[in-house]
Protein backbone atom coordinates (compact mmCIF):
# COMPACT_ATOMS: atom_id res chain seq x y z
CA UNK A 1 0.00 0.00 0.00
CA UNK A 2 1.60 3.54 -1.17
CA UNK A 3 0.56 6.73 0.37
CA UNK A 4 0.79 9.94 -2.05
CA UNK A 5 2.63 12.56 -0.57
CA UNK A 6 2.69 14.87 -3.61
CA UNK A 7 1.35 18.50 -2.47
CA UNK A 8 -2.08 18.46 -3.81
CA UNK A 9 -3.82 21.84 -6.07
CA UNK A 10 -6.01 23.22 -4.88
CA UNK A 11 -8.39 21.59 -7.50
CA UNK A 12 -7.64 18.15 -6.30
CA UNK A 13 -8.70 19.26 -2.92
CA UNK A 14 -11.81 17.69 -0.93
CA UNK A 15 -14.78 20.08 -1.25
CA UNK A 16 -15.12 22.01 2.51
CA UNK A 17 -18.45 23.22 1.59
CA UNK A 18 -17.78 26.92 1.51
CA UNK A 19 -17.85 26.87 -2.27
CA UNK A 20 -21.52 26.35 -2.23
CA UNK A 21 -22.46 28.60 0.21
CA UNK A 22 -24.06 31.68 -1.13
CA UNK A 23 -22.23 35.36 -0.81
CA UNK A 24 -18.66 33.06 0.40
CA UNK A 25 -15.85 33.70 -1.68
CA UNK A 26 -12.46 31.72 -0.85
CA UNK A 27 -9.74 33.77 -1.20
CA UNK A 28 -6.52 32.13 -2.45
CA UNK A 29 -3.69 32.42 -0.05
CA UNK A 30 -0.05 32.00 -2.29
CA UNK A 31 3.34 31.92 -0.92
CA UNK A 32 5.03 35.27 -0.83
CA UNK A 33 8.46 36.13 -0.60
CA UNK A 34 10.61 39.43 0.49
CA UNK A 35 12.47 39.90 -2.74
CA UNK A 36 9.72 41.94 -4.22
CA UNK A 37 9.73 43.96 -0.50
CA UNK A 38 13.20 44.61 -0.80
CA UNK A 39 13.05 46.16 -4.78
CA UNK A 40 9.97 48.31 -3.40
CA UNK A 41 12.17 49.25 -0.53
CA UNK A 42 15.19 50.17 -2.39
CA UNK A 43 13.30 51.98 -4.87
CA UNK A 44 11.41 54.49 -2.03
CA UNK A 45 15.04 55.17 -0.97
CA UNK A 46 15.71 56.19 -4.30
CA UNK A 47 12.83 58.65 -4.15
CA UNK A 48 13.76 59.41 -1.23
CA UNK A 49 17.02 60.88 -1.84
CA UNK A 50 15.39 62.45 -5.31
CA UNK A 51 13.14 64.61 -3.27
CA UNK A 52 15.74 65.37 -1.07
CA UNK A 53 18.23 66.55 -3.53
CA UNK A 54 17.13 67.33 -6.70
CA UNK A 55 13.24 68.43 -5.79
CA UNK A 56 14.80 70.50 -2.91
CA UNK A 57 12.33 69.46 -0.35
CA UNK A 58 13.44 68.96 3.19
CA UNK A 59 14.35 65.08 4.55
CA UNK A 60 12.30 64.69 6.81
CA UNK A 61 9.48 65.90 4.08
CA UNK A 62 10.84 63.74 1.75
CA UNK A 63 11.38 60.86 3.52
CA UNK A 64 7.70 61.10 4.64
CA UNK A 65 6.53 61.22 0.71
CA UNK A 66 9.26 58.31 0.54
CA UNK A 67 7.53 56.12 3.02
CA UNK A 68 3.56 56.62 1.66
CA UNK A 69 4.96 55.78 -1.94
CA UNK A 70 6.41 52.39 -0.93
CA UNK A 71 3.32 51.54 1.42
CA UNK A 72 1.60 52.05 -1.68
CA UNK A 73 3.29 50.32 -4.00
CA UNK A 74 4.01 47.10 -1.03
CA UNK A 75 0.54 47.20 -1.41
CA UNK A 76 0.06 46.97 -4.80
CA UNK A 77 3.04 44.03 -5.86
CA UNK A 78 1.87 41.52 -2.89
CA UNK A 79 -1.79 42.24 -4.10
CA UNK A 80 -1.13 41.13 -7.70
CA UNK A 81 1.63 38.33 -6.19
CA UNK A 82 -0.37 36.65 -3.09
CA UNK A 83 -3.48 38.16 -2.66
CA UNK A 84 -5.18 40.86 -0.37
CA UNK A 85 -4.52 39.36 2.80
CA UNK A 86 -0.45 38.97 2.38
CA UNK A 87 -0.95 42.77 1.17
CA UNK A 88 -2.29 43.80 4.18
CA UNK A 89 0.02 41.73 5.96
CA UNK A 90 3.33 43.23 4.41
CA UNK A 91 1.94 46.84 4.34
CA UNK A 92 0.68 46.31 8.21
CA UNK A 93 4.80 44.89 9.06
CA UNK A 94 6.04 48.06 6.97
CA UNK A 95 3.63 50.44 9.21
CA UNK A 96 4.73 48.96 12.42
CA UNK A 97 8.82 48.80 11.47
CA UNK A 98 8.44 52.48 10.01
CA UNK A 99 7.25 53.62 13.74
CA UNK A 100 10.02 51.88 15.40
CA UNK A 101 12.41 53.76 13.19
CA UNK A 102 10.62 57.01 13.43
CA UNK A 103 10.74 56.13 17.54
CA UNK A 104 14.36 55.39 17.31
CA UNK A 105 15.59 58.19 15.20
CA UNK A 106 15.61 61.02 18.20
CA UNK A 107 17.73 59.03 20.25
CA UNK A 108 20.16 58.19 17.60
CA UNK A 109 20.18 61.94 16.70
CA UNK A 110 20.76 62.73 20.23
CA UNK A 111 23.55 60.49 20.55
CA UNK A 112 24.60 61.98 17.70
CA UNK A 113 24.48 65.54 18.28
CA UNK A 114 26.31 64.81 21.79
CA UNK A 115 28.89 62.55 21.37
CA UNK A 116 29.86 64.72 18.13
CA UNK A 117 30.52 67.73 20.13
CA UNK A 118 31.50 67.35 23.43
CA UNK A 119 33.67 63.94 22.33
CA UNK A 120 37.17 66.38 22.22
CA UNK A 121 37.06 67.77 25.53
CA UNK A 122 35.30 64.70 27.34
CA UNK A 123 38.16 62.84 26.48
CA UNK A 124 40.85 65.24 27.57
CA UNK A 125 42.70 64.49 30.88
CA UNK A 126 43.38 68.05 31.86
CA UNK A 127 39.54 68.42 31.30
CA UNK A 128 38.77 65.79 33.26
CA UNK A 129 40.80 66.49 36.34
CA UNK A 130 40.53 70.37 36.81
CA UNK A 131 37.76 72.64 37.93
CA UNK A 132 36.64 76.01 36.98
CA UNK A 133 38.30 77.94 39.48
CA UNK A 134 39.46 80.86 38.56
CA UNK A 135 38.61 80.84 34.95
CA UNK A 136 36.79 83.49 33.75
CA UNK A 137 36.26 85.21 29.78
CA UNK A 138 39.73 86.78 29.67
CA UNK A 139 40.80 82.87 29.02
CA UNK A 140 37.87 82.49 26.44
CA UNK A 141 39.08 85.31 24.83
CA UNK A 142 42.73 84.66 24.83
CA UNK A 143 42.10 81.48 22.47
CA UNK A 144 41.03 83.03 19.89
CA UNK A 145 43.13 86.03 20.09
CA UNK A 146 46.31 84.80 21.23
CA UNK A 147 45.68 81.43 20.69
CA UNK A 148 45.92 79.83 24.09
CA UNK A 149 44.86 76.80 25.03
CA UNK A 150 41.51 76.05 26.53
CA UNK A 151 41.60 75.48 30.87
CA UNK A 152 38.71 74.68 33.19
CA UNK A 153 37.40 71.44 33.90
CA UNK A 154 34.45 69.14 35.23
CA UNK A 155 36.03 67.57 38.18
CA UNK A 156 34.12 69.37 40.38
CA UNK A 157 30.85 68.71 38.90
CA UNK A 158 31.77 65.02 38.56
CA UNK A 159 32.62 64.54 42.50
CA UNK A 160 29.38 66.67 43.11
CA UNK A 161 27.14 64.54 40.84
CA UNK A 162 28.32 61.13 42.62
CA UNK A 163 28.21 62.07 46.17
CA UNK A 164 25.17 63.91 45.67
CA UNK A 165 23.25 61.11 43.91
CA UNK A 166 24.72 58.71 46.59
CA UNK A 167 23.55 60.40 49.78
CA UNK A 168 20.27 60.47 47.55
CA UNK A 169 20.59 56.74 46.93
CA UNK A 170 21.41 55.67 50.61
CA UNK A 171 18.25 57.64 51.80
CA UNK A 172 15.65 56.61 49.01
CA UNK A 173 16.68 52.92 48.40
CA UNK A 174 16.10 52.04 51.88
CA UNK A 175 12.56 53.71 52.48
CA UNK A 176 10.95 52.64 49.16
CA UNK A 177 12.10 49.03 49.63
CA UNK A 178 10.49 49.21 53.45
CA UNK A 179 7.16 51.11 51.98
CA UNK A 180 7.11 48.60 49.24
CA UNK A 181 7.47 45.57 51.63
CA UNK A 182 4.72 47.18 53.89
CA UNK A 183 2.35 47.42 51.17
CA UNK A 184 2.88 43.74 49.49
CA UNK A 185 3.45 41.77 53.01
CA UNK A 186 1.57 43.65 55.82
CA UNK A 187 -1.15 46.02 54.57
CA UNK A 188 -2.36 44.70 51.64
CA UNK A 189 -5.80 45.55 51.12
CA UNK A 190 -5.88 47.77 54.01
CA UNK A 191 -7.44 51.38 54.00
CA UNK A 192 -3.61 53.06 55.28
CA UNK A 193 -1.92 51.04 52.34
CA UNK A 194 -4.57 52.43 49.91
CA UNK A 195 -3.44 56.15 51.17
CA UNK A 196 -0.16 55.39 50.58
CA UNK A 197 -0.43 54.12 47.16
CA UNK A 198 -2.62 57.48 46.39
CA UNK A 199 0.21 59.79 47.87
CA UNK A 200 2.91 57.79 46.06
CA UNK A 201 1.00 57.98 43.30
CA UNK A 202 0.53 61.68 43.54
CA UNK A 203 4.60 62.19 44.42
CA UNK A 204 5.29 60.31 40.96
CA UNK A 205 3.45 63.08 38.89
CA UNK A 206 4.93 66.26 40.98
CA UNK A 207 6.88 68.51 38.84
CA UNK A 208 11.19 68.13 39.63
CA UNK A 209 10.63 72.01 40.89
CA UNK A 210 8.82 71.52 43.32
CA UNK A 211 10.93 68.96 45.07
CA UNK A 212 13.97 71.37 44.98
CA UNK A 213 11.63 73.93 46.45
CA UNK A 214 10.03 71.75 49.18
CA UNK A 215 13.82 70.49 49.95
CA UNK A 216 15.37 74.34 50.23
CA UNK A 217 12.18 75.23 52.54
CA UNK A 218 13.25 72.48 54.84
CA UNK A 219 16.19 73.55 55.20
CA UNK A 220 16.08 77.32 55.41
CA UNK A 221 13.75 76.50 58.41
CA UNK A 222 16.81 75.42 59.98
CA UNK A 223 19.45 77.01 58.73
CA UNK A 224 18.31 80.37 57.24
CA UNK A 225 17.78 80.72 53.46
CA UNK A 226 21.59 82.06 53.27
CA UNK A 227 23.11 78.89 54.60
CA UNK A 228 20.01 76.56 53.06
CA UNK A 229 21.88 75.56 49.93
CA UNK A 230 23.95 72.64 50.36
CA UNK A 231 24.78 69.51 48.64
CA UNK A 232 22.58 67.42 51.09
CA UNK A 233 19.57 69.55 50.25
CA UNK A 234 19.87 68.69 46.86
CA UNK A 235 20.27 64.71 47.92
CA UNK A 236 17.05 65.68 49.66
CA UNK A 237 15.08 66.70 46.73
CA UNK A 238 16.33 63.80 44.34
CA UNK A 239 14.89 61.46 47.62
CA UNK A 240 11.98 63.24 46.58
CA UNK A 241 11.60 62.02 43.39
CA UNK A 242 13.69 58.91 43.53
CA UNK A 243 11.49 57.47 46.37
CA UNK A 244 8.15 56.84 44.59
CA UNK A 245 10.09 55.45 41.70
CA UNK A 246 11.33 53.03 43.90
CA UNK A 247 8.23 52.27 46.07
CA UNK A 248 6.57 51.34 42.51
CA UNK A 249 8.80 49.03 41.14
CA UNK A 250 9.40 47.37 43.91
CA UNK A 251 6.21 46.81 45.02
CA UNK A 252 5.70 44.90 41.54
CA UNK A 253 8.34 43.08 41.80
CA UNK A 254 7.54 41.43 45.21
CA UNK A 255 3.77 40.92 43.87
CA UNK A 256 5.25 38.63 41.01
CA UNK A 257 7.19 36.32 43.79
CA UNK A 258 4.67 33.16 44.23
CA UNK A 259 2.69 32.59 46.91
CA UNK A 260 3.46 29.51 46.77
CA UNK A 261 6.72 30.09 48.49
CA UNK A 262 5.78 32.10 51.13
CA UNK A 263 2.76 29.42 51.85
CA UNK A 264 5.61 26.77 52.05
CA UNK A 265 7.90 28.68 54.26
CA UNK A 266 5.29 29.77 57.02
CA UNK A 267 4.33 26.03 57.09
CA UNK A 268 7.59 25.07 58.53
CA UNK A 269 6.89 27.88 61.07
CA UNK A 270 9.40 30.31 60.01
CA UNK A 271 8.84 33.48 61.08
CA UNK A 272 7.13 36.31 58.31
CA UNK A 273 9.71 38.58 58.69
CA UNK A 274 12.43 35.50 57.90
CA UNK A 275 10.06 34.92 55.40
CA UNK A 276 10.66 38.32 53.58
CA UNK A 277 14.75 38.10 54.46
CA UNK A 278 15.79 34.65 53.02
CA UNK A 279 12.81 33.95 50.44
CA UNK A 280 10.65 36.67 49.15
CA UNK A 281 13.82 39.42 48.54
CA UNK A 282 15.92 37.05 47.57
CA UNK A 283 13.36 35.93 44.63
CA UNK A 284 12.44 39.53 43.70
CA UNK A 285 16.30 40.50 44.05
CA UNK A 286 17.00 40.68 40.59
CA UNK A 287 13.98 43.10 39.42
CA UNK A 288 14.72 45.36 42.83
CA UNK A 289 18.20 45.67 41.92
CA UNK A 290 17.29 46.78 38.17
CA UNK A 291 14.61 49.25 39.01
CA UNK A 292 16.94 50.59 41.70
CA UNK A 293 19.53 51.37 39.24
CA UNK A 294 17.02 52.60 36.78
CA UNK A 295 15.85 54.96 39.44
CA UNK A 296 19.40 56.41 39.97
CA UNK A 297 19.16 57.14 35.79
CA UNK A 298 16.43 58.79 36.29
CA UNK A 299 17.23 61.60 38.85
CA UNK A 300 20.88 61.74 38.17
CA UNK A 301 19.68 64.16 35.32
CA UNK A 302 17.77 66.50 37.35
CA UNK A 303 18.84 70.11 36.85
CA UNK A 304 15.86 72.08 38.09
CA UNK A 305 15.84 71.31 41.78
CA UNK A 306 19.35 71.39 42.15
CA UNK A 307 19.83 75.07 40.92
CA UNK A 308 17.42 75.84 43.62
CA UNK A 309 19.30 73.54 46.55
CA UNK A 310 23.03 73.49 45.64
CA UNK A 311 23.47 76.24 43.06
CA UNK A 312 26.63 76.20 41.29
CA UNK A 313 30.21 76.23 42.08
CA UNK A 314 33.76 77.22 39.79
CA UNK A 315 35.41 74.80 42.51
CA UNK A 316 35.34 71.36 44.23
CA UNK A 317 33.84 70.65 47.47
CA UNK A 318 33.63 67.57 48.73
CA UNK A 319 31.40 68.01 51.97
CA UNK A 320 27.58 68.13 51.45
CA UNK A 321 26.92 69.47 54.62
CA UNK A 322 29.22 72.99 54.51
CA UNK A 323 28.68 74.39 51.54
CA UNK A 324 27.22 74.59 47.71
CA UNK A 325 28.41 72.19 45.48
CA UNK A 326 28.06 71.38 41.80
CA UNK A 327 26.86 68.67 39.60
CA UNK A 328 27.01 68.21 35.57
CA UNK A 329 23.37 68.89 34.83
CA UNK A 330 23.99 72.02 36.59
CA UNK A 331 27.36 72.73 34.95
CA UNK A 332 26.39 72.24 31.65
CA UNK A 333 23.21 74.41 31.68
CA UNK A 334 25.24 77.08 33.43
CA UNK A 335 27.83 77.76 31.17
CA UNK A 336 25.18 77.55 28.14
CA UNK A 337 22.75 80.04 29.74
CA UNK A 338 25.79 82.23 31.10
CA UNK A 339 29.19 81.78 29.20
CA UNK A 340 32.26 82.88 30.59
CA UNK A 341 33.22 85.65 27.96
CA UNK A 342 29.17 85.82 25.96
CA UNK A 343 28.99 86.71 22.13
CA UNK A 344 31.63 85.56 19.54
CA UNK A 345 33.73 84.43 22.47
CA UNK A 346 31.23 82.22 23.56
CA UNK A 347 32.19 78.87 21.91
CA UNK A 348 34.66 77.64 24.52
CA UNK A 349 31.91 77.73 26.96
CA UNK A 350 30.01 75.59 24.52
CA UNK A 351 32.63 73.18 24.33
CA UNK A 352 32.74 72.60 28.05
CA UNK A 353 28.83 72.45 28.21
CA UNK A 354 28.81 69.63 25.51
CA UNK A 355 31.22 67.87 27.34
CA UNK A 356 29.33 67.89 30.80
CA UNK A 357 26.32 66.70 28.94
CA UNK A 358 28.11 63.51 26.78
CA UNK A 359 29.91 63.12 30.12
CA UNK A 360 26.36 62.79 32.18
CA UNK A 361 25.03 60.53 28.98
CA UNK A 362 27.96 57.91 29.55
CA UNK A 363 26.94 57.74 33.38
CA UNK A 364 23.31 57.23 32.29
CA UNK A 365 24.13 54.52 29.79
CA UNK A 366 26.58 52.66 31.95
CA UNK A 367 23.84 52.99 35.15
CA UNK A 368 21.21 51.11 32.40
CA UNK A 369 24.22 48.54 31.27
CA UNK A 370 25.24 48.22 35.34
CA UNK A 371 21.02 47.60 35.46
CA UNK A 372 21.13 44.83 32.74
CA UNK A 373 24.15 43.18 34.28
CA UNK A 374 22.38 43.36 37.98
CA UNK A 375 19.48 41.77 36.50
CA UNK A 376 20.98 38.92 34.85
CA UNK A 377 23.74 38.01 38.08
CA UNK A 378 20.94 37.83 40.36
CA UNK A 379 18.11 35.73 38.25
CA UNK A 380 16.78 32.79 39.85
CA UNK A 381 18.54 30.22 38.44
CA UNK A 382 16.12 27.51 36.52
CA UNK A 383 17.42 23.88 35.57
CA UNK A 384 16.90 20.83 35.18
Amino acid sequence: MSTDLRPQTREELPPTGLDQVSGVEVAPVQPATDGPGRVVLAVAAVVAVLLWQVAGFHVAVSAALAFLIYLVALYGVYRHASGHRQAVNRVMTGMITGAFVLAVLPLISLLWTVTSNGIGLATDLDFLQSTMRGVDGRHDRAIFEDGAPLIGGVYHAVMGTLIITGIATLISVPIGLLTAIYLVEYGAGSKLAQAIRFMVDVMTGIPSIVAGLFAFALFSLFLGPAEAKIGIAGSVALCVLMIPTVVRNSEEMLRIVPNELREAALALGVPKWRVILKVVLPTAASGLASGVTLSIARVIGETAPLLVTIGAVPFLNLNPVDGRMNTLAVYAYDLFKNPLSPGSYAEPSMQRAWAAALLLLLIVILLNLAARLIAKIFAPKTGR
